[in-house]
């Protein structure tokens, strides 16, 4: 009796010991990590520098810059997949954790986007001060608002290459489509839309004209209330527009789009970008099953598919054009 009863729980604790191991061994990158500190005039700034676990010769560098939110040097490990990638490709990665997360000092969002420019300029000057960095092939890659930094580091940085995905370019404009494609796919009414977006015009208009948190406290809605230091964040950025920075744009870039993407208006951005960035120096790719962060739709919507797709295959949880259009841009760069 006691046999039979031992032989299934020995089963099912095999069953989960090879899980584990399973995801371990799916997590475990080829790639070299390393905890980094930059001294800034702003304060410390920690991160993580990747290199492949095996080279020679000079590497080139790609420089992460982050989207909105409390954003840690990895991404919660979403970045690393790519790491890994970048480090097959002859590229190390350099990423910063935002200011007030693990050790970085300050607060994120108390910084204008002007602010998150020097910040990108200190790490490359970090990285041009590594032995094993090639100083001329030094790229960035953006996510979102990384949209408003990258064109800006351009004009001040000779950055090889720019590499983009899912770029806002109005913060207005793009809060304003955020707000309706999303009510809009979780079924609200028209009348409801149209009562929200009358509400974020009357925060802007508070934002237009500086006024106190106090004041917006006295307007804003109960169940979307922002913390005092976002309304000091919004209040900093919510002029940002990419539009007029972008021919700052002087070396090779990548834009790739998601057409599920309910953050931003891919269509706005791909039709700006074919205006102001010089066509010889564009490619743009869309992915027609992706979202905002190249994840695929039928995941990014389902939180049972995204946290089964991240443990047991972490580097299929974007689309694979999204890898493969990154590999292709950087091999094929002069």
């Amino acid at each position: 009796m006691m046999k039979k009863i031992l032989t299934p729980i020995l089963i099912l604790v095999l069953l989960v010991a090879g899980t584990g191991i399973y995801i371990m061994l799916q997590h475990n990158f080829d790639m070299v990590e390393q905890d980094v500190e930059i001294q800034a005039p702003q304060g410390k700034l920690t991160g993580t520098f990747v290199l492949p676990k095996n080279y020679t010769g000079k590497l080139g560098l790609v420089l992460f810059v982050h989207g909105d939110g409390s954003v840690d040097s990895t991404h919660g490990d979403g970045y690393k997949p790519l790491w890994e990638k970048l480090a097959s490709l002859g590229y190390a990665s350099l990423s910063l954790n935002k200011r007030g997360i693990n050790g970085s000092e300050g607060n994120w969002e108390h910084q204008t986007i002007d602010d998150r420019v020097e910040e990108a300029r200190q790490a490359i000057a970090w990285a041009r001060q590594q032995p094993m960095i090639d100083e001329n092939r030094i790229g960035a890659w953006g996510a979102s608002q990384g949209g408003w930094v990258l064109p800006k580091l351009a004009k001040e940085e000779p950055i090889a290459f720019s590499i983009l995905l899912a770029p806002a370019i109005n913060w207005i404009e793009q809060g304003l489509y955020n707000s309706r494609t999303e009510m809009k796919m979780k079924g609200y009414s028209e009348a409801e839309i149209q009562a929200k977006t009358a509400y974020d015009l009357e925060v802007n208009q508070l934002l237009k004209q500086h006024a106190s948190y106090e004041e917006y406290l006295k307007i804003a809605h109960k169940d979307r209330v922002m913390t005092k230091d976002r309304w000091i964040f919004a209040g900093k950025n919510y002029l940002s527009d990419a539009t007029h920075d972008l021919p700052n744009f002087k070396t090779p870039v990548l834009l790739m789009l998601g057409a599920h993407d309910i953050n931003v208006d891919y269509k706005n951005t791909e039709e700006v970008y074919r205006k102001m960035v010089k066509p010889e120096l564009l490619t743009v790719k869309v992915f027609p099953d992706a979202d905002h962060g190249a994840i695929h739709a039928d995941i990014a919507t389902s939180d049972l598919k995204s946290t089964l797709t991240f443990l047991f295959t972490p580097r299929q949880i974007t689309v694979p054009a999204y890898h493969e259009s990154i590999e292709q841009f950087l091999k094929e760069l002069p």
